[in-house]
C-alpha cells in the first residue's frame, strides 16, 4: 500500500510541460525558456514565446543571478501552509538573463533590503527562493 502523504499548496501541480521546470528545481537548477526567433528570455514557462508569440522556444538554465525589483513583508496569511512561515518577504526580482520572477526571499532582514541589491538563487524542497549575494 502508498503512503498517503497530504497534498502540497505552496507548490504549482507539475503537467506534462511544466514538469520539466519543477524536475530541473528538485534538482537545485533553475530554468526559464528562451525564443530562437526573437533571443528573448521569458518566464513563467508556457510554449511560446510571450513578445513574438513564436512556438520556437527552448529551456535554457538560468544563472540563479538576480535584483531585487520590489517587495513586501508578509506579517499575516491565514492561508495554510503559508500562515505558519509569517513573517515572509514576498518579491519582484528581475533575473540576469531578463524575465521577472516573483519568489521568497530568504536569509535577509527587512532592514538589509533595497532597491536593486544583489540576489541568487537557493532551493528549498524543490522550490527555487532568492537570497543575498554577489555576482563575483
Amino acid at each position: 500500500m502508498v503512503p498517503v502523504t497530504a497534498p502540497r499548496h505552496d507548490v504549482p501541480e507539475a503537467d506534462a510541460f511544466t514538469g520539466t521546470y519543477w524536475q530541473a528545481a528538485a534538482e537545485e537548477r533553475l530554468l526559464i525558456r528562451r525564443c530562437a526567433a526573437c533571443a528573448r528570455a521569458h518566464h513563467y514557462p508556457r510554449e511560446f514565446c510571450p513578445h513574438c508569440w513564436s512556438e520556437d522556444v527552448t529551456w535554457e538554465q538560468a544563472s540563479g543571478r538576480a535584483t531585487l525589483y520590489t517587495w513586501s513583508v508578509v506579517h499575516r496569511n491565514d492561508l495554510p501552509p503559508f500562515n505558519d512561515r509569517t513573517p515572509y518577504t514576498a518579491a519582484v526580482v528581475d533575473l540576469a538573463e531578463g524575465p521577472r520572477l516573483m519568489t521568497q526571499l530568504l536569509h535577509c532582514t527587512e532592514g538589509d533590503l533595497h532597491g536593486g541589491m544583489t540576489l541568487q538563487v537557493t532551493f528549498h524542497e524543490g522550490i527555487p527562493y532568492f537570497q543575498p549575494g554577489s555576482w563575483a
